[in-house]
C-alpha cells in the first residue's frame, strides 16, 4: 500500500495545490497514533489534517494530511500560498496563519454547545437556539441557490436574526462555569470570526469536513494505527484520493485503477497539465471510466 501511494503522489500534491488556488475552503484536524516516530513513544498523538472545498464549487477536494504534531506551524505549512477564507472552529494552532487568510467560524459549534445547555434544562438556554434553529432552517431553504443569490439573502434576512442573537446574549445573566455561561462565552469568543454574512460560498457550518472527517474516524476505528510515519503519509493519500472520487461521483475503486494504470506512464516530473487529466472531476477522464 505504501509503493502504490508512490504512483499516487503525483495527483495527490496536484489537488493540494488546486485546493490552495481557491478563495474558500475548510478545516479540521483529528488525533491519530502512529507507533514508530522520531523521539515520541509509541502511544503519543499524532494527527491527520483535512481540507476540503465547499460544497458550492464544480470542482471538489477531500486532502487529507499527516502531521506529528497539532501545532500551529503545521498549520502554516499546510496552507502556505493559500489566500482567501478559511472555516475552521476555535483551535488556537489556526491563530498562526497570518493575516493574508481569513478565518470564519462555524456556526454549528456554538449551536451544539446551546443544544447540550438546554438538553440539561438549563434556564435560558431555549430563547438563544430558537435564533440558532431559525439560522440553520434559512440556510437549508437557501442551500439551491446560487452564491450571489444566497449571499444577498443572508445579508437582507439572516443578518438580523445574528444581531438580535448577538444582543441577546449580552442580556443573558448567569455563572461563567454554568453549561449556559460556557456556551456564551464560546460564542462571544468565536464572534470576530463570523464573517459568513458577506459570502455565499462558504456554508453556515463546517459540517460538510467534519462528515469528511468522520470518515477517517470510521476507519481508524478499523485500522486502529499506522505502524510507521510512511504508513501514516500513505494513508492521508489513499484517503484523498478514495473521497475527492466519491465527491466527484467516481466510483473510487475504477478511479484508482484507472490511475495505476496511466500514472506510471507519465515523465518523472509531469507538467500540470498533464496531471490535470486525471484529476477527478476532468470530463474526459470521467467519460473513459464509464466507458
Amino acid at each position: 500500500m505504501i509503493k502504490l501511494a508512490e504512483f499516487l503522489m503525483p495527483v495527490y500534491n496536484e489537488l493540494r495545490y488546486r485546493l490552495l488556488s481557491y478563495k474558500e475552503l475548510q478545516g479540521d484536524e483529528t488525533p491519530f497514533q502512529v507507533l514508530r516516530e522520531d523521539g515520541k513513544s509509541p502511544t503519543s498523538k499524532s494527527y491527520i489534517w483535512l481540507v476540503t472545498t465547499p460544497r458550492k464549487l464544480s470542482e471538489q477536494v477531500v486532502y487529507y494530511a499527516y502531521s506529528p504534531t497539532r501545532s500551529g506551524t503545521f498549520a502554516q505549512k499546510l496552507y502556505q500560498g493559500f489566500h482567501g477564507v478559511l472555516q475552521c472552529d476555535g483551535y488556537s494552532g489556526y491563530n498562526l496563519l497570518g493575516d493574508c487568510i481569513e478565518r470564519t467560524g462555524c456556526w454549528a459549534h456554538v449551536r451544539r454547545k446551546f443544544y447540550d445547555a438546554f438538553k440539561s434544562h438549563v434556564k435560558d438556554a431555549e430563547m438563544p437556539l430558537k435564533f440558532l434553529n431559525r439560522m440553520f432552517k434559512l440556510e437549508r431553504e437557501w442551500q439551491p441557490l446560487s452564491p450571489k443569490a444566497r449571499r444577498k439573502r443572508r445579508r437582507g434576512q439572516l443578518k438580523k436574526v445574528v444581531n438580535r442573537f448577538w444582543k441577546l446574549l449580552e442580556q443573558i445573566e448567569t455563572l461563567p462555569n454554568s453549561r449556559l455561561g460556557k456556551a456564551i462565552a464560546y460564542a462571544q469568543s468565536q464572534k470576530v470570526y463570523f464573517r459568513i454574512l458577506n459570502n455565499g460560498v462558504i456554508d453556515w457550518s463546517n459540517n460538510t469536513s467534519e462528515r469528511n472527517m468522520k470518515t477517517f474516524v470510521i476507519g481508524r476505528k478499523n485500522w486502529l494505527f499506522s505502524t510507521s510515519t510512511k504508513g501514516a503519509k500513505a494513508n492521508a493519500i489513499w484517503m484523498t484520493i478514495v473521497e475527492s472520487a466519491k465527491a466527484n461521483h467516481l466510483d473510487p475503486r475504477q478511479y484508482i485503477m484507472k490511475l495505476l494504470e496511466k500514472l506510471p506512464t507519465l515523465p518523472a516530473f509531469p507538467k500540470k497539465e498533464d496531471l490535470a487529466t486525471y484529476l477527478p472531476w476532468n470530463q474526459d477522464f470521467n467519460q473513459a471510466l464509464e466507458a
